[in-house]
């Protein structure tokens, strides 16, 4: 059984956690949806990388619906697998839809969906009042210009690509966490992979296996559809 919100009866199982730890980790610096790069990144920060990841941020802007298939993967400090997963993402907009095995996200840029599927229970809340709202978006965006320090390690091959290894450190060092390993395509200026390594060890892999810059997604695609699930707890945080 995953933990009880003492205030809000709200069940959040562990990989929801674990989910929500990764996208929050990439998603940290930044607030809700794209923005303009602004000028306070970290003095001592790389230019080089900087430059590359706002050409990334820069590039995923003019994508008008993309969707992605990823893989994530949570292994324990010895590099055992503990969690290996694959998933979709559709984005529009501040829209997007994540679905894993057991769990999906929704969001239509007011309000946001967790659904956990082995509960058969929905958590909605506002998207600006849901605190480290996860929002997708901020993965491919300037998430990176604020509370990180990142340099440029170098680059190395991989399935006939090659890809800009970046090293991101919180500024904040009372975050979970103390590095993130971002890899970008070389050529095509899109984000790869990323690895979030915990101070407790755990090391989180998130990798996109395929990405489409123009997905054909109605907007009903980004809101919770009740009926889908007959007999759907909704936990109401609004």
């Amino acid at each position: 059984m995953g933990y009880i919100c003492p205030r809000f009866k709200t069940r959040y199982t562990p990989c929801m956690k674990r989910f929500a730890t990764l996208f929050l980790v990439l998603a940290a610096a930044t607030g809700a949806g794209a923005q303009k790069v602004n000028s306070n990144n970290p003095v001592n920060s790389d230019p080089e990388a900087k430059k590359i990841l706002d050409a990334v941020s820069t590039k995923f802007r003019t994508f008008t619906s993309p969707s992605a298939a990823f893989t994530y993967r949570i292994e324990n400090a010895q590099g055992k697998a503990l969690t290996t997963k694959k998933g979709t993402v559709v984005m529009k907009g501040t829209k997007y839809h994540v679905t894993i095995p057991g769990m999906e996200l929704y969001s239509d840029g007011k309000t946001s969906w967790s659904l956990d599927k082995s509960a058969n229970e929905v958590t909605v809340k506002d998207v600006d009042a849901a605190t480290g709202e996860i929002t997708p978006q901020r993965l491919f965006t300037n998430f990176y210009d604020k509370d990180f320090l990142y340099k440029l390690n170098g680059e190395k091959k991989e399935g006939g690509k090659t890809l800009l290894e970046i090293e991101l450190t919180p500024t904040n060092k009372t975050r979970p966490y103390h590095k993130v390993y971002l890899w970008i395509d070389k050529s095509s200026k899109v984000f790869h992979s990323a690895r979030i390594l915990n101070k407790d060890g755990n090391r989180y892999s998130y990798s996109i296996n395929s990405f489409n810059a123009s997905t054909k997604a109605a907007d009903s695609e980004f809101v919770f559809n009740a009926k889908r699930f007959p007999g759907v707890e909704v936990v109401d945080l609004r």
